[in-house]
């Protein structure tokens, strides 16, 4: 019995395929697929999603037309590609592990999503290098506009996202002159407030343990500042690059403990290199805070479940998010907000480490 003899057939509800995908072969759509059905040749179909601009407009139209209907490339993109806006909003995070960017980006995409917009998320690992290959990527992409979880210090970065006229939101620090809209954080004043902290409970000889560039090394300035005035002794600095983990952090504290001298507190600029630092004290034995005190910023999960509980600052990771992205809604909605500049307010986390 053949299948439409068979009872009941008339009755199946038939799931045509995903988008994207032939629903003959079920595989996505190759270019030399939507190349022959437009009548060009495959480049030119490359040409129309790279650089649109250099194809004539009667060829760009049918090559779209053909992508849109094949799934070749998603919707969104190709209606980009033809009328110059899109629905696509960049989320670059300096680490993807941390939970504090994790939670801005997850409360940026909650804001922007119900609106009709997607979020993509790319990963600078704090490299210079990685921040220009995807600045560049974003003229392919031609998103709506861009977020990080940084701001950009390279002058010809800065240039490239001027040049693509989107909307730029830059966070986590609070430079003087922004790009564009901005929600930041005082790095300098966390650095100022764990030095007053460690000073009220006592201690003298204190270390920083941090990034030695970027937000870290405002958060060092400010602590070195505050630590001259009220007197003081920066024993030792030592400085990290790439933070990926809580094993960078041991890593640091040991470097640390071998270089003597006798420290009775550290400032880790980073609660991923405070909870590291702590994790490695205590496998050598030493009480936290009886024989060396010890504060982060950040104010991570894992910062109130481990013995004795990390003394850090905070603050409301989650809002910046938010807040960034109702910045960004106003600006695409034409009803711009009048302040497009705005600090987070940095608050204490009292618990054991101190």
């Amino acid at each position: 019995m053949s299948d439409r003899a068979k009872p009941g057939y008339d009755d199946v509800v038939r799931i045509p395929a995903p988008p994207g995908r032939s629903s003959a072969t079920g595989r996505p759509p190759r270019i030399e697929e939507v190349a022959e059905r437009a009548g060009v040749s495959p480049i030119t179909v490359s040409r129309v999603l790279r650089h649109p601009e250099k194809v004539n407009h009667e060829t760009r139209e049918r090559i779209l037309e053909v992508i849109e209907a094949t799934g070749y490339a998603s919707n969104p993109h190709a209606r980009a590609l033809r009328s110059g806006r899109s629905n696509v909003v960049m989320a670059f995070v300096s680490n993807i592990l941390s939970q504090q960017f994790g939670l801005a980006v997850r409360s940026f995409a909650a804001t922007l999503e119900p609106e009709g917009f997607e979020v993509l998320v790319g990963q600078t690992s704090y490299s210079y290098a990685k921040e220009v290959a995807m600045i560049q990527s974003l003229r392919g992409i031609r998103p709506a506009a861009v977020m990080f979880t940084g701001v950009i210090e390279l002058e010809e970065n800065r240039a490239a996202l001027l040049e693509l006229g989107i909307p730029v939101i830059e966070t986590w620090a609070f430079p003087r002159d922004p790009i564009d809209m901005l929600v930041g954080l005082p790095n300098a004043d966390a650095g100022a407030m764990a030095a007053r902290r460690l000073a009220e409970a006592g201690h003298r000889r204190v270390a920083f343990i941090g990034r030695g560039s970027g937000r870290g090394a405002l958060r060092r300035d400010g602590f070195r500042n505050a630590a001259a005035k009220l007197g003081l002794d920066i024993v030792h600095e030592i400085g990290v690059g790439e933070i990926t983990g809580l094993v960078d952090g041991r890593t640091a504290f040991t470097a640390l403990l071998e270089r003597g001298g006798d420290v009775d507190a550290v400032f880790c600029a980073n609660d991923l290199l405070a909870t590291g630092a702590l994790i490695e004290a205590r496998a050598r034995g030493l009480s936290v805070p009886r024989d060396l005190a010890l504060l982060g910023f950040g104010d991570n999960d894992v910062a109130d479940q481990i013995t004795p509980g990390l003394t850090t600052i905070s603050f409301d990771a989650a809002a910046v998010g938010r807040i960034a992205g109702e910045l960004l809604l106003a600006r695409l909605s034409g009803r711009p907000r009048a302040e497009q500049r705005l600090a987070v307010e940095l608050f204490l986390v009292e618990r054991g480490s101190v």
